[in-house]
C-alpha cells in the first residue's frame, strides 16, 4: 500500500507544481549578462504571453512519468525501513527518508535531465519553429545516442547531494509536524493539518539543499545549443560564483518555496489519506504517518498493517 499511495501522491503532485518547477529552472540557468527574467512572477507571466499557458507546462511528461515510480520507491521504501529499524524515533525517520532518497535518484536523475531540456527548449518563442526534442523519451533517447550511459545520468553526483539529505528532513519534518499537531482519524481539522505539515515539510526539504539543485539545474541544462561551460561540479560553482556571487545559489528559490508548500501539501494528504482508507481508520496510522508500523505498537495492530 505505501507504493500505490506514494504513486498516487505523485501523479496529484505533478499536476499542482509543474507550472512553478518550469519557472524555477528558467530563471536558475538563465543567462547573467543578458537576463530574460527580472524574477518569480516576471518569468511566470513573460513564459505565459510568450509561450501561451501550455508553456508552463512544458516537459511535464517525463516528471509525470518518472515522479509516479519515484514517489512510489520514495514512500515504498521509506515504510520498509522505518519497519526493518523498528523504534519510530526521529533519527531513525530522518534515515529512512535519506535512504529512499537516495535509492529513488536511478530514476530522479535522467528524468530530471529531460525534464530541465524540456523546460529549456523555445525559450521566450510563443510556438516553437526549431524543437530539437519532441517529447521527453525522444530527449532521452537522443542524448543517450550521443552521449551513452554517462550522457543520461548527467548530474547524478549532485542529485545524491541533493535527494539523500533533503528526503531525510522531508519525513523527519513531517513526522515532527503531525505529532506536534495532534492529528488524529477523527480530529474535524485532520486534513487542514495534513496540509499544512505536508506543505511545511516540502519547504523544510528544499531549504536543506538548494544550492545543490541550482549546480544540478546548470549541468543537466549545460550543453544545450551545442556549447559546453562546465567542467564538472567544481568548475559549475566556480564559474557561478565569480559571475553572479553567492546569491546565484538562491536563483529560482521564491518559485521553489511557491511551489514546494501546495506540491507537498498534496502529496502527502493523498498518501496519509490513502493508507488511512485502506487500512481502516485508526488502525495501523498513528499520528497521521504514511509508515507507522513500529514495536511499539500492539500486536494486532502490526498484524491488520501486514
Amino acid at each position: 500500500m505505501d507504493y500505490v499511495a506514494g504513486c498516487l501522491g505523485g501523479a496529484v503532485g505533478v499536476l499542482v507544481g509543474h507550472p512553478f518547477d518550469t519557472v524555477k529552472v528558467r530563471l536558475q540557468v538563465q543567462n547573467v549578462d543578458k537576463p530574460l527574467y527580472r524574477g518569480t512572477f516576471h518569468c511566470f507571466q513573460s513564459i505565459v504571453r510568450q509561450e501561451s499557458i501550455l508553456g508552463l507546462y512544458k516537459g511535464i511528461g517525463s516528471p509525470m512519468m518518472g515522479l509516479t515510480f519515484i514517489n512510489a520507491i520514495v514512500f515504498g521504501v521509506q515504510g520498509n525501513v522505518m519497519r526493518q529499524l523498528g523504534r519510530d524515533s526521529p533519527l531513525n525517520q530522518f534515515l529512512a527518508g535519506s535512504a529512499a532518497g537516495t535509492i529513488q535518484c536511478v530514476i530522479c536523475c535522467p528524468m530530471e535531465l529531460a525534464k530541465t531540456r524540456m523546460q529549456m527548449q523555445g525559450t521566450g518563442e510563443y510556438k516553437s519553429t526549431r524543437k530539437h526534442y519532441k517529447n521527453s523519451l525522444d530527449c532521452l533517447v537522443r542524448i543517450y545516442r550521443k552521449e551513452g550511459v554517462r550522457g543520461i545520468n548527467r548530474g547524478m553526483l549532485t542529485t545524491l547531494a541533493r535527494e539523500a539529505p533533503a528526503f531525510g528532513f522531508y519525513f523527519l519534518t513531517y513526522d515532527c509536524l503531525t505529532r506536534s499537531l495532534g492529528c488524529e482519524p477523527d480530529d474535524p481539522y485532520m486534513i487542514p493539518k495534513l496540509l499544512l505539515a505536508g506543505g511545511m515539510s516540502g519547504i523544510a526539504s528544499w531549504l536543506s539543499t538548494y544550492p545543490v539543485d541550482v549546480i544540478k539545474s546548470r549541468l543537466q541544462a549545460d550543453g544545450v545549443g551545442g556549447v559546453l561551460q562546465y567542467n564538472g561540479i567544481l568548475d559549475c560553482v566556480q564559474q557561478s560564483y565569480r559571475k553572479e556571487g553567492w546569491w546565484v545559489f538562491t536563483r529560482g528559490l521564491t518559485s521553489t518555496l511557491l511551489r514546494a508548500f501546495p506540491v507537498n501539501a498534496a502529496t502527502f494528504a493523498t498518501v496519509t489519506l490513502f493508507l488511512m482508507y485502506m487500512r481502516g481508520e485508526g488502525e495501523g496510522v498513528k499520528d497521521c504517518e504514511p509508515a507507522p508500523v513500529t514495536q511499539q505498537q500492539q500486536p494486532q495492530q502490526q498484524q491488520s498493517s501486514l
